[in-house]
């Protein structure tokens, strides 16, 4: 019998395990009516379900494109039903990527601590139509839920070493973790290299994992293991 989204959310804080904290994230986005879901705080990807909602969030950052930025408003739910009427208009390299990973809806929660907004749960199906009320409702108490477990337990990060913390890289579906760090560390390492601004830099960087097809996350590991050519647009 599938458990109902109030007695997740009473499970949270049991799992301890990589194995369980996985069963969790998948059985919490199925009972609400999603194929996966993630989250990110002020654009850094913290916690995601599974592979392709982790993905997605990638390539709105990649892009600069996608249904989780800038929200103009953050009391409602942003429900795009049917990608293929809607969000081709709007983020047409977005739309395609979503396409081909076989996206056919997206919905995005405001995650808020009090009255300020930190950052959007994103969710996905593979087929179209809306949320009903009650699932729209219920990703709110999801949305507080996780929003709060990721801020208890998020870590402490050093961005000057990457070989001396287990949170670089893309980390595991229900983990809460800072999936950007070696992002921002790539970003310094070409900044340097090509005599740029970081926004420069982290466009250079955008644009090879873009091209090449791989998470930015795998793409900024290869610059910091010295594994791309010396440019690498």
């Amino acid at each position: 019998m599938a458990s109902t989204v109030q007695e997740l959310l009473d499970r949270l804080p049991a799992t301890v395990n990589e194995a369980e904290r996985r069963e969790w994230a998948t059985a919490c986005a199925h009972a609400l009516g999603l194929g996966g879901m993630a989250i990110s705080l002020d654009r850094e990807l913290v916690w995601f379900t599974d592979d392709t909602s982790a993905r997605l969030e990638d390539l709105q950052f990649v892009l600069g494109q996608g249904p989780g930025l800038f929200l103009q408003d953050d009391t409602e739910v942003r429900q795009l039903p049917d990608l293929s009427r809607l969000l081709a208009r709007q983020w047409p390299q977005y739309a395609a990527e979503a396409e081909e990973l076989g996206i056919a809806a997206l919905f995005v929660w405001p995650v808020h601590i009090g009255a300020v907004q930190i950052g959007t749960m994103t969710g996905y199906r593979r087929t179209t139509g809306p949320l009903s009320a009650q699932q729209s409702a219920q990703g709110w108490l999801v949305a507080d839920a996780l929003a709060q477990h990721v801020l208890n337990h998020l870590p402490a990060v050093s961005l000057t070493n990457s070989n001396s913390n287990s949170s670089n890289g893309p980390g595991h579906a229900g983990a809460v973790d800072l999936h950007r760090t070696e992002v921002h560390q790539a970003t310094g390492v070409l900044s340097v290299k090509l005599g740029v601004p970081l926004a420069e830099a982290l466009d250079h960087l955008r644009a090879e994992a873009y091209a090449s097809g791989l998470s930015l996350t795998d793409t900024a590991h290869a610059v910091i293991r010295r594994e791309l050519p010396d440019d690498p647009t």
